[in-house]
């Protein structure tokens, strides 16, 4: 009698190719994941290399590390799917979906890194809100040529490819494999990639060099094209101050009274005081009133006190002859927020608000209301106005003249070309030189002019960038820096270079301004449109941090104040001045972000702004003595460092008070308005 065989059971189909497909893809993942590493060891080292050492060198690479193993391990049962669907249709069309999908990924993470080397800038999101010929002009600027690109994308298709028959050399045990798809699974709703970004070896530099550049750029993506729905606030009604005096002035926040919220989400009375007139001589005839925005100048080199020492010897020395605010803050870290803040008061809708373009609402500012009152108006700038829309900002603002690269006369020299072919256009004394022969003093009429500057931008090459080397030398040796401070300010000597040339413009700009007839009644203000991220940033608010200077003949008397004031104060002070001294019309109802300038000493803040670090990051809060940075909490000191808080009261009031100006911005962007027709016919056609 025969026995009978024993039949196996036969796996399910799908089961089979679960099984088949984790023992094929962990080592896979595994290759990719020590290729990232790989690149975080370089990125490090290299940084040092450049830089000659880094304080946080350690500590920015562990936490380096920690960074990129967390943004593979969220990504990696994503992958892993990936790798199964693909496998159904062959073990070989998933080994070669695999091949290209790792090669991308690793062109995308050496070219993101190449471009925070040559920027010092995060790219994120705001790259989907940039015109084709912004992003052109800002990668030239960065010195990221095309041919990087080209080499980069071959090293790691050569390097994913090349590494291709490893995975038939990693012999794993079955089970291994399955525990570590099931370890990638079970990752997910810890989100482990946004948990570790909050990681904070050292300074913002440190901090955003350690940050792993795709997640950073892939996470920015996705909010940007990701719908938002209208936040709501339930905890604060205030986000702009006013100027009581006495101990509890630190603590006071105006409450806007609106006007009609649901049509118009800002109108308010304009009730700015005018804080400025006591400064100022009383004249028969209206002032005229020159802008200066300087790209990049921020406080941490510029003047005495600065973090970085003072690298703006002329800018100081103006500064003890006017009113000087040492804790101004810009609306963004990038120049795109800056004409509308400044010039507009100005929410930033989605992107800023000049991004809007051509849907760009009604609305009044410094430039439409002077014009009004019979102003000429005038806008300078060394490079292409149509960058971040500028020009059109301008235009919908009826300005009268807009002078930029596509209009320079001949006999002007353009800034050094990169070594990509780039150059931003003219330097800051060609546009101060033209601005002068320009403008035209013999008529009547009193002007508005707002010059904005290029030059101390990347790639930081200017004329005579030898001399201003040896300049650099000469600045090092009077401010008496230590041994190590100036050989970590030589590592960034073209920046360096670049800031002492500007404020040599600056000098040789007031110098030929004095001997124009219309000196003496011409009202000058200096600030930088945000600090220059090309050096190492200290801290969240370190990129808002810049200088503000209002310099005039028509002072009676001079000053420095310590009150944290911004961009969003600048418009609403000028106006209430001119309508106090000189009787300028403007409306009674505003759509301000803005509650005025504070000329209190001391340190305080009585306001509370909304900043933005980019066109797609919308993160950052201040309010009072408190900054918010996405959800983590500071106190600032009178230099405005930040110290860690933990106090739930204080955040969550923040948190509210930011979520309800979110709102007002997102009702904006959805289509509400900012002033009412009449009023904006009234003020810019005069019906």
């Amino acid at each position: 009698m025969r026995t009978p065989y024993k039949t196996e059971k036969k796996e399910p189909f799908f089961y089979r190719k679960l099984k088949s497909a984790c023992k094929a893809f962990v080592p896979w993942f595994l290759i990719l994941t020590g290729l990232f590493l790989v690149f975080r060891l370089l990125e490090t080292g290299y940084d040092s290399y450049l830089h000659h050492g880094n304080k946080f060198f350690w500590s920015v690479l562990f936490t380096g590390l920690l960074k990129d193993l967390a943004f593979l391990t969220g990504i990696g049962f994503l992958l892993y799917l990936l790798y199964l669907v693909c496998g159904l249709a062959g073990r070989k069309f998933a080994r070669i979906v695999f091949i290209i999908l790792g090669s991308a990924m690793c062109l995308v993470q050496l070219g993101l890194v190449q471009y925070f080397q040559a920027s010092f800038n995060l790219l994120g999101g705001d790259l989907w809100s940039y015109k084709l010929s912004d992003i052109r002009q800002t990668i030239g600027a960065a010195g990221v040529r095309i041919w990087v690109f080209v080499v980069l994308a071959a090293a790691a298709i050569l390097i994913v490819w090349g590494l291709a028959k490893l995975p038939r050399k990693i012999r794993l045990p079955d089970g291994v494999a399955y525990l570590v798809v099931l370890f990638l699974l079970a990752a997910i709703p810890f989100r482990p990639a946004l948990r570790a970004s909050g990681l904070q070896p050292g300074n913002e530099y440190a901090n955003n060099l350690s940050v792993n550049k795709s997640y950073y750029f892939y996470e920015g993506t996705l909010d940007h094209f990701r719908p938002q729905e209208l936040l709501t606030d339930i905890y604060s009604d205030r986000y702009s101050g006013d100027y009581e005096e006495g101990p509890a002035a630190a603590d006071s926040l105006k409450v806007f009274k609106y006007i009609d919220e649901t049509a118009y989400p800002f109108l308010r009375a304009e009730d700015t005081p005018d804080v400025l007139s006591p400064f100022f001589k009383r004249t028969d005839s209206l002032p005229g009133i020159v802008i200066i925005i300087v790209e990049g100048l921020g406080s941490a080199f510029a003047n005495s006190g600065a973090r970085l020492g003072n690298f703006t010897p002329f800018l100081d020395s103006l500064s003890h002859a006017g009113l000087y605010w040492e804790n101004c803050l810009s609306t963004s870290g990038r120049t795109f927020s800056v004409l509308p803040s400044l010039l507009g008061s100005l929410p930033f809708a989605k992107n800023g608000f000049a991004e809007l373009g051509a849907a760009m609402p009604p609305h009044i500012s410094l430039l439409s209301l002077l014009q009004h009152n019979g102003y000429h108006t005038a806008f300078y700038y060394g490079g292409d106005a149509h960058f971040d829309n500028m020009d059109l900002f301008m235009q919908k603002n009826h300005i009268g003249v807009i002078r930029d690269i596509k209009s320079f006369p001949s006999g002007y020299t353009r800034l050094p070309a990169a070594s990509s072919g780039f150059s931003w256009g003219y330097g800051d004394k060609e546009l101060f030189r033209w601005y002068l022969a320009a403008e035209e003093p013999a008529s009547p009429a009193p002007r508005l002019s707002v010059l904005l500057t290029v030059a101390t931008h990347s790639p930081f090459l200017i004329n005579d960038q030898e001399a201003y080397f040896k300049k650099l030398e000469q600045r090092l040796t009077e401010l008496r820096l230590p041994d190590a401070e100036k050989e970590n300010v030589r590592n960034y000597k073209n920046q360096y270079a670049s800031i002492l040339y500007a404020d040599d413009a600056l000098r040789d700009f007031f110098a030929a301004c004095s001997r124009k007839p219309g000196f003496a009644n011409t009202i000058f203000l200096v600030t930088g449109d945000h600090q220059m991220p090309e050096l190492p940033l200290n801290n969240k608010i370190d990129r808002y941090h810049v200088p503000l200077l209002i310099y005039s003949p028509l002072l009676s008397r001079t000053e420095k104040f310590s009150s944290v004031v911004s961009h969003f104060d600048i418009t609403p002070s000028l106006l209430a001045f001119l309508k106090g001294s000189y009787g300028l019309q403007i409306p009674s109802l505003v759509s301000w972000i803005g509650s005025g300038l504070d000329t209190v000493r001391t340190f305080r803040n009585v306001h509370a702004y909304p900043m933005m670090q980019d066109k797609n990051d919308l993160i950052d809060f201040v309010e009072g003595g408190y900054m918010i940075n996405g959800s983590n909490l500071y106190e600032m000191d009178h230099r405005l460092n930040l110290i860690p808080a933990d106090s739930r009261e204080v955040g969550s009031r923040l948190s509210g008070a930011f979520d309800r100006f979110r709102g007002k911005n997102r009702q904006i962007i959805n289509g509400a308005g900012l002033i009412p027709d009449s009023i904006y016919r009234l003020y810019t056609t005069g019906k």
